[in-house]
């Protein structure tokens, strides 16, 4: 049987992609990180090329882009971990050593010391990995920057060798994944780097108004943990108010969890994610948080953004099936009623 030359280029273009991924398994992440960002700043070369700029200053300005948000994203990561950890440390050295705690008749003290002193050695621990990391990080950044720029250089290869092995018949299936694809690192990228902009800004202005010491180290943590689905800052509200009882501040206590619950927790998504509804991926927030949780678990920090885009593939190609197996009638129907 002869094989079909496409089929057959196909074909090692997936044997030379997995070996790929095993020979570059070190910056793997980097790898699925610069195509991601690329994927979702093609659009921005498009514009500017529309525009009469031409296309390789177009793929300057979209990796400058990609280089400056790469950047925003790690320096402050760096701040708090490296640089501020002796405010952390600080911060943990306001609980008391003993909290008394009384249910009912029963009362009984709690000893903090054990759990202060294994977290102030945790962040020690992790500012120190940091610290060591930073070299590494920044060869990355390069690698990232390049590939970047390559791949927005380049754009219609990887479309030109998928349709050129995929029969005309079927070619509407990576159009749709393509698709999903681009809704779900919209939502990823876009909308909650925008939500995470916000939740700093209304959290540095909360926590400097309550007159907490490091309102911008807070701020900063609120903004990291709003890529966290589900939970999000609501984590930091909480800890702030516990630590704040432990403290035996308790005006402030309640004033942050009511305050951080509504301002900071609330309002982001409430406002910003509303605006942003168009860019939003068709995926619910629990399967979100599912496949962020799994693909942070599994994979590591690449894991944030492949988690959640693995599953919205899932769902994609599972309504492409369901579509399949649906009376003519019904699809039809469906179809009138859109347009």
């Amino acid at each position: 049987m002869i094989l079909n030359r496409g089929r057959l280029l196909g074909a090692l273009l997936v044997a030379l992609a997995a070996l790929a991924a095993v020979v570059l398994a070190e910056v793997l992440r980097t790898v699925v990180f610069a195509v991601t960002v690329a994927y979702v700043l093609y659009p921005v070369r498009q514009r500017l090329v529309g525009r009469g700029v031409s296309r390789r200053i177009a793929c300057v300005a979209a990796t400058v882009v990609a280089f400056v948000a790469a950047v925003l994203l790690v320096v402050p990561l760096f701040y708090v971990l490296y640089r501020r950890r002796a405010a952390l440390i600080e911060i943990l050295g306001q609980i008391p050593d003993v909290v008394p705690i009384s249910v009912g008749e029963f009362e009984f003290a709690l000893e903090t010391v054990p759990y202060v002193a294994a977290a102030e050695v945790w962040i020690r621990q992790v500012a120190i990995g940091v610290a060591a990391a930073a070299p590494r990080l920044v060869l990355e950044l390069v690698v990232f920057t390049f590939l970047v720029y390559g791949i927005l250089y380049r754009p219609r290869a990887v479309e030109t060798a998928v349709f050129g092995v995929v029969p005309a018949e079927y070619q509407d299936i990576p159009t749709r994944l393509h698709e999903r694809t681009r809704e779900t690192l919209y939502s990823i990228y876009v909308l909650q780097a925008a939500t995470a902009a916000g939740t700093f800004g209304l959290a540095f202005a909360l926590f400097a108004l309550l007159g907490y010491d490091s309102p911008a180290l807070l701020a900063v943590i609120a903004g990291v943990l709003q890529f966290i689905p589900v939970v999000g800052p609501s984590v930091l509200v909480v800890a702030l108010t516990a630590g704040d009882l432990l403290a035996q501040e308790t005006g402030r206590a309640i004033a942050v969890f009511v305050l951080g619950i509504v301002v900071v927790s609330f309002v982001p998504d409430a406002v910003i994610r509303t605006q942003l509804a168009d860019w939003a991926g068709r995926i619910s927030p629990g399967l979100y948080f599912v496949g962020f949780v799994g693909g942070v678990l599994t994979l590591g920090a690449v894991g944030l953004i492949v988690g959640p885009l693995v599953v919205s593939l899932l769902l994609e190609v599972i309504d492409m099936l369901t579509e399949r197996g649906a009376p003519a009638d019904s699809l039809g129907g469906a179809g009138n009623a859109e347009e």
